[in-house]
This record gives C-alpha cells, sequence and structure tokens, in this order.
C-alpha cells in the first residue's frame, strides 16, 4: 500500500490525515474561526524598534504584535558584514509602513515571525518577487534532472520579457514535470503577483494583502506528490471545489481525487481518531515492550525512552539497542504526527557500543528524511542526549486540540489533598490571629473534606483544641481540588 491522503470538512473545521503504507504520518487541523496566517502578506506598521535586540515589532492586525529580525528586513544579497553592522534603527523606524509576510503563527505568548523576503508557492515552484536566485529543492538529487529545471526555467523567464522578474524554487514535486507545465505554473504566479501589487497600492495600514489557500487546498497543492495512490475527500461541495482547483492548478492529480461517501467516518479508516488521541498523550508504547515518554514546554520537547517490560534473550546491551532502534524510528513518526517543533532533545538509553550509537543515529536520520518540515541531528551530546531541531512553523497537535488545564494552570500536575488539607490548617491559624469568631467553616472539594475528616482527623481535633473553636465543613462540588475558603461563622 502507498500513500493516501483523507480531509475531513465541516463547516467549522477541516482535517488532514497523510497515511503511508496504512499508518497515520501526518496529521494537520484547521479551525474555521483560527485559520493559521502563515504564507499570508500584510501591510504591517513598525510599532516598536529594539536595536538592542536587533528587531522590531509590527502591527499586522492581529490581537498580539509580530515579530522581526534584522537579516529578515536587509536584502538577501547582504553580506554576513552587511548583517553583522547594521543596526535595526538603520532600516526601520516606529510609524514605518512595511510589507511583510508571516513564517511563524503565533504560538503561546510568541507573537508572529515576519520576514520581508515574500515568497508565493504555486504547485511546482515558489516565486520570490525580491530575488533573481533559481534554486532547486534538495529532495531532488539527480543532477541531469536539476539542471534540466533549472534551464527550462530560466528559459521561460527570457520568453516572459519585461514580465519576467524575480526568483523561483523548483519544488520537490516538480521532478519529471514537462515545459508546458511549468510555464503554466510560472505564468500563474507572475498573474498572482500583480493582483497582489495592485491590492497593495490601495491598502491601509495595518490590512492583509494577500491570504494563502485554506488547508483542503494547500494539501491539494503541497502534499499531493507522485507517490500518493488517491485523495479522498468526505464532503461532496469540498470534493466539488477541489476538483476545480484541480482542474485549473494541478490537473495531473484529477484521477487521484474521490468523493468518500462511506458510512464510516472517513477519520475511522486507518484508525486515524485513535492516532489522535495517543497524539496528545505523554507515553507512546513500543511492540517490544519499551515506551517513550515525550514532554512539551515552551522552550522545547524532550523524548526519554525507557525498556519497559522488554528484557531481550541475550543481554542487557542487546536489548537497549533494539528499544533505543524501535525508538528512533516511533520518534521520526511522533514529531510528524504531532507535528513538534523548536529544539527537541532524545535522551536514548545508554549504549557503550559506540557502532550501536551510530546505527542508531543513522535510523533517526533516514527515518528524518521522510519528514516535509526542515530537520538537523547534531548529534550525540557530552551528556549522551541527541539534540535536534524540526522546523516549527505552525502550532502542535496539542496546541491546535487542547488548552492549560483549568485546575493545574498548564503545571501538568495538582496539588495532593494532603497538601491542601495544610495549608487549610495554616489559613485557620492565620485568621484565629487576626479576627475573633466562634466557628470557622470550611468550603472544600469532596476529596479535600474526605482527607480532612480522614487521614488528618487526628491534626484536626488538635486544631480544635488549640484554638478553642469547632472548625465545620461543607463540600463545594464546583471547586477544584485545589481551591478552598475559611469562613468565619
Amino acid at each position: 500500500m502507498g500513500e493516501e491522503i483523507l480531509i475531513n470538512f465541516t463547516p467549522m473545521e477541516t482535517r488532514v490525515a497523510v497515511i503511508e503504507n496504512g499508518v497515520p504520518q501526518e496529521i494537520y487541523i484547521e479551525r474555521a474561526k483560527r485559520r493559521g496566517i502563515v504564507g499570508n502578506i500584510y501591510q504591517g506598521k513598525v510599532v516598536r524598534v529594539l536595536p538592542g535586540m536587533q528587531a522590531a515589532f509590527v502591527d499586522i492586525g492581529l490581537e498580539r504584535a509580530a515579530f522581526i529580525h534584522v537579516e529578515e528586513v536587509l536584502p538577501q544579497t547582504a553580506t554576513a558584514e552587511e548583517r553583522s553592522n547594521t543596526s535595526i534603527s538603520q532600516v526601520l523606524r516606529e510609524g514605518q509602513a512595511l510589507l511583510v509576510q508571516v513564517t511563524k503563527d503565533p504560538i503561546g505568548t510568541k507573537g508572529a515571525r515576519l520576514t520581508t523576503h515574500l515568497s508565493i508557492p504555486s504547485r511546482y515552484l515558489v516565486y520570490m518577487p525580491g530575488n533573481e536566485h533559481i534554486g532547486v529543492s534538495q529532495r531532488i538529487e539527480d543532477g541531469d534532472e536539476r539542471e534540466r529545471l533549472r534551464g527550462l526555467t530560466e528559459s521561460i523567464i527570457q520568453e516572459a520579457g519585461d514580465e519576467g522578474y524575480g526568483g523561483f524554487i523548483l519544488r520537490t514535486v516538480s521532478e519529471g514535470v514537462n515545459e508546458i507545465e511549468l510555464r503554466a505554473d510560472l505564468l500563474f504566479l507572475y498573474r498572482l503577483w500583480k493582483a497582489i501589487q495592485r491590492k497593495i497600492e490601495s491598502a491601509g495600514v495595518p490590512e492583509i494583502v494577500y491570504e494563502d489557500l485554506p488547508l483542503n487546498m494547500r494539501a491539494l497543492r503541497d502534499m499531493a506528490h507522485a507517490g500518493v495512490e488517491r485523495i479522498r475527500i468526505d464532503s461532496r461541495e469540498t470534493y466539488q471545489k477541489a476538483q476545480e482547483f484541480v482542474e485549473a492548478l494541478v490537473p495531473e492529480i484529477r484521477d487521484k481525487l474521490e468523493y468518500y461517501p462511506g458510512e464510516r467516518p472517513i477519520f475511522d479508516l486507518f484508525n486515524v481518531e485513535e492516532e489522535i488521541k495517543r497524539g496528545l498523550g505523554r507515553k507512546v508504547e513500543l511492540k517490544s515492550g519499551g515506551y517513550l515518554i515525550f514532554d512539551q514546554t515552551e522552550a522545547m520537547t524532550t523524548v526519554d525512552i525507557n525498556t519497559g517490560a522488554f528484557v531481550g534473550h541475550r543481554n542487557l546491551e542487546e536489548t537497549i539497542f533494539k528499544t533505543n532502534l524501535e525508538a528512533a524510528t516511533a520518534i521520526g513518526r511522533q514529531l510528524r504526527l504531532r507535528n513538534l517543533g523548536g529544539i527537541i532533545i532524545i535522551d536514548f538509553i545508554d549504549m557503550e557500543d559506540s557502532d550501536h550509537q551510530r546505527q542508531v543515529l543513522r535510523t533517526l536520520e533516514r527515518v528524518l528524511e521522510k519528514d516535509h518540515a526542515k530537520c538537523k541531528v547534531t548529534g550525540v551530546s557530552e551528556l549522551g542526549l541527541v539534540e535536534m531541531t524540526r522546523k516549527r512553523t505552525r502550532e502542535s497537535l496539542e496546541q491546535v486540540l487542547c488548552e492549560p488545564c483549568s485546575q493545574c494552570q498548564g503545571r501538568g500536575t495538582i496539588k495532593t489533598p494532603e497538601t491542601v488539607c495544610y495549608e487549610i490548617f495554616r489559613e485557620i491559624l492565620r485568621q484565629h490571629r487576626a479576627y475573633d469568631t466562634e466557628t470557622y467553616l470550611v468550603l472544600a472539594a469532596q476529596a479535600v473534606v474526605d482527607y480532612l475528616l480522614d487521614d488528618a482527623s487526628e491534626h484536626l481535633a488538635e486544631l480544635e483544641a488549640f484554638i478553642g473553636k469547632t472548625i465545620r465543613f461543607q463540600v463545594e462540588t464546583l471547586y477544584s481540588s485545589e481551591q478552598f475558603d475559611v469562613v468565619l461563622r
């Protein structure tokens, strides 16, 4: 079985799953009320210049100001010396209008990341209006094919005459494409850029001047490569729109489109719903009996590998090696499935054999080669940790689907009933010193009241004797386990 794309559409939400050999590998979710803005182009306004950070904040009409670094303002042709010697205050000033493109969605408390180096993608090409470079995707490894594509593109640009300007990057899916298809794609991008320029001329500040395609169309444009066998869509209206889009932009995949009217929800195929649930958990079970623990924080993601119930058949070193090999493969898939980005630290089980270390690292690198996001593995650190980065542009699966726990406020843990019990005792003593009252009424969650009347009953009696007052209790079903009140009666 090859690769398949499932598109689940509702008016509130679009979900896309990439299936490889019957197993979900990537899941993308876009909510109608909170669409991603990566790729959008805005006429923004510089609201604050920060020379110390070599950056500036730009208002593009969002709740939080977006962020741009000096390197994203200077021309791409600038030398390393020019970049290091140029202050942000030399190129930007507060109140200045600035044409920018979003490179990273707002994530957590961080605003969107911006660049002035605009790029507009189509099926085979990425157009760069401010650049004259012609590049070819590194995933196209055949040297002759790279030269053929570069030569075709240069020829088409020359034919366009005065119409032709700007640079291009040939995308991975352009491998093997003919001249007619490439020309149509290139001229489409020229027309699109002219339309954007007309909008820029009349745009206010801040205002959006170009919006990238919705998720269901981006999937057809960006994910439907030659290895995809079929694309199933469960909404008839979305399927019809997809047919029109494909006819205009990617006619070579028209035969791969299918409308899915099945009684089973489309995401029940290949257990996608179950994979989403697993992708939100910390623990990932391995077939061998070992397991992975994922901890996602704002700064980085850590992955810990444990042998668990796997004891091997020969010796401990064999057990560790096999667990690490299986873990390396599972980690590559989980990074894609969960859409984890930024700094990632992997704590493989310590291996004494250097050859085993190299094999595990090579397995991880080979799995990451399939990843659409750019990954870089720096090797094993002195502490035995594998450090890597994965390009982050959009929110992770957890950030899209979840929010901080209302009880623990995102800490991941809550106080025990015993801890809350002792906090209540301290609060009663504090009030006893400040006020004169006959009794105290404690309002708390059921678990806390149970602990006070059972495990802490002896301490409670001692406290009542010490203060000479009666302490009563009332269960509040709406209180969280950490919440309580002490009322004077």
